[in-house]
């Protein structure tokens, strides 16, 4: 299986449309993967919102948001009820200043005014358009009133003419008709006109007290009608009713109104478009993540093509989408990585069970031709030993399957790794003197605690120095030797026997691989080395392995012997 050398630290390769291929095997046609990629792109435009329920969703939420607020000014009203507290206010003061005119020419006549003169006096006051005053005298009766003439002044911002409250009217008429509906006798309760309102406060100005009364017209317009004793003195000699123009805080109120719900419709467009946009930046690219595990998923759930999933490379993002595709890539790229590393450790397991079977297969071929007993005695030796072979294999072959599942599920205690490596010397002296072989133990006194797996870590040890003692012959030696450097502890397992071929340094942690004496053949499966690799690079460490020469030394010498070196974080 060959690939192209631009492959990433993730085993990915970029390609012209921005994507990542992950794991590939370039001996199987990519474009029909990336032709539905692109197809999907294609249906999806800017952002797809019958197909992104995570864009619905965005755009939902904004929306509430903004309309919330604007619902509650307008609920809330403070703009309308400010007006209602000034207009009072004003109609209040004025009512108080005609009332206090109309005192004055009592004062300086000392007498009641007839019409004519109460008719001219208020033709001399200045009113707004729609507001109406109100002479009564002491029977209650109406001796002369005026309505204003005056323009109604604006707030800033309000249209002279009422302008287009478009927005505003189509609001109101749509709460009218649920009100409408909702209570039909409601329309018309509690409406009186100015006039029938200014008489029915006339008792209680008469009795000295200025009145105000909020009322409506027909049309729900409000009105406010003030009734102010005139006196002179401490006696009251007439009231001065004054009623504002109705409709006039209305209009103002709907042309703020209607600026507000403009403002609130550019926001809404704007909310929109920036939704879109934020939803298009996350809603987009998780799509195109979810679209290509989907293919890959769907292809290989259907066997209809092996191709390998596809994963878009957004790695540039600074965010937690660029995450998601970092850690979907590097997930891809392990599980391919697994599924390749099972494919060549079957094929691995399949090579080497075939040899001690062809031998067993020719030895006992071999012994039904066999004539004399000690050709017999030797091929039963053959078979014995290919069938312990065959044995350790599989035994061997079924700890390494195994290894990865029980790394993950064994619980890590925090140890004391030179009270292991105590235990192990002590054991294995014994094994290396009963060979004639000295075993130099050199460990400091103070402990040194690290965090993993016990078990798995004397395995290691255990191999290490077994695989020394093996190479060893009577008068060598094999070293344990520990050291502790900063945030590492070094353990080091060195023996005096051949040493490694420099052309196996890089091959001794192959699986199946063994460089062993002839005598030895058969009895090591080559796997106690890649098993030990793979336990102490799960526990964040390193393994390598060198001979021994002088400093001095000619590299091509012969070596003094083989070192391994275990380094673990503390």
């Amino acid at each position: 299986m060959t690939k192209p050398p631009a492959i990433d630290a993730h085993g990915a390769r970029p390609t012209h449309q921005g994507e990542v291929v992950l794991g590939e095997d370039w001996t199987q046609p990519q474009a029909a993967i990336a032709e539905e990629l692109r197809d999907h792109r294609k249906r999806r435009g800017l952002i797809s919102l019958n197909r992104s329920p995570l864009a619905r969703k965005i755009i939902v939420f904004n929306l509430l948001a903004l309309m919330v607020l604007v619902a509650g000014v307008l609920y809330l009203n403070p703009f309308r009820d400010s007006l209602v507290q000034q207009r009072a206010a004003a109609l209040v003061a004025q009512s108080e200043l005609i009332a206090d005119a109309f005192s004055l020419q009592f004062e300086s006549t000392g007498a009641p005014p007839g019409p004519a003169a109460v008719a001219a006096t208020l033709e001399r006051i200045s009113l707004r358009t729609g507001t109406q005053v109100f002479y009564f005298d002491a029977e209650g009766q109406i001796v002369a009133s005026r309505q204003g003439t005056l323009p109604r002044p604006d707030l800033p911002g309000a249209r002279p003419d009422g302008g287009s409250t478009l927005i505003t009217d189509l609001l109101n008429a749509a709460w009218e008709g649920v009100s409408g509906l909702l209570n039909p006798g409601r329309e018309g309760a509690g409406i009186q006109n100015a006039e029938s309102l200014a008489e029915a406060l006339f008792p209680a100005a008469w009795a000295g007290q200025m009145q105000v009364e909020t009322a409506n017209t027909p049309e729900g317009s409000i009105y406010f009608t003030v009734a102010t004793p005139v006196q002179v003195a401490g006696d009251v000699q007439a009231v001065i009713a004054l009623s504002s123009a109705a409709g006039e805080i209305d209009r103002l109120v709907r042309n703020e109104r209607e600026q507000v719900l403009q403002m609130f419709v550019l926001a809404l467009l704007v909310s929109i478009g920036l939704s879109l946009v934020l939803a298009s930046t996350i809603a987009n690219p998780l799509s195109d993540l979810a679209a290509a595990a989907e293919l890959g998923r769907d292809r290989n759930a259907r066997k209809l093509s092996p191709e390998r999933v596809r994963i878009p490379d957004l790695t540039a993002r600074p965010d937690e989408i660029g995450r998601l595709s970092v850690a979907m890539r590097g997930m891809v790229a392990a599980l391919y990585d697994r599924i390749e590393a099972n494919e060549q450790f079957a094929a691995d397991v399949a090579h080497e069970i075939k040899n001690p079977l062809a031998s067993l297969r020719s030895a006992v071929g071999t012994l039904r031709v066999a004539r004399r007993d000690d050709q017999r005695e030797k091929l039963l030796s053959v078979i014995e030993h290919d069938v312990r072979r065959l044995d350790r294999l599989v035994s061997d072959i079924s700890n390494a399957s195994r290894l990865d599942s029980e790394l993950v599920k064994e619980q890590e205690e925090r140890f004391d790794l030179l009270q292991t490596l105590r235990n192990l010397n002590e054991y294995l002296g014994q094994e290396a003197a009963a060979k004639g072989i000295d075993f130099i133990s050199d460990l400091p006194q103070e402990p040194i605690f690290i965090q993993g797996l016990e078990a798995r870590l004397a395995q290691v040890f255990v191999n290490l120095i077994t695989n020394a003692i093996s190479f060893c012959e009577d008068g060598d030696a094999v070293r344990v030797w520990v050291r502790h450097r900063e945030n590492r502890v070094l353990v080091v397992v060195e023996d005096t026997g051949p040493g490694i071929p420099e052309q196996a340094l890089t091959k001794v942690f192959k699986r199946f691989y063994s460089e062993r004496p002839v005598k030895q053949f058969g009895n090591h499966s080559g796997l106690g080395l890649a098993i030990s690799k793979q336990i102490v690079e799960a526990h964040g460490g390193v393994i390598w392995a060198e001979n021994i020469r002088p400093t001095d030394a000619d590299p091509t010498s012969e070596p003094l012997g083989a070192r391994f070196v275990v380094g673990l974080p503390v």
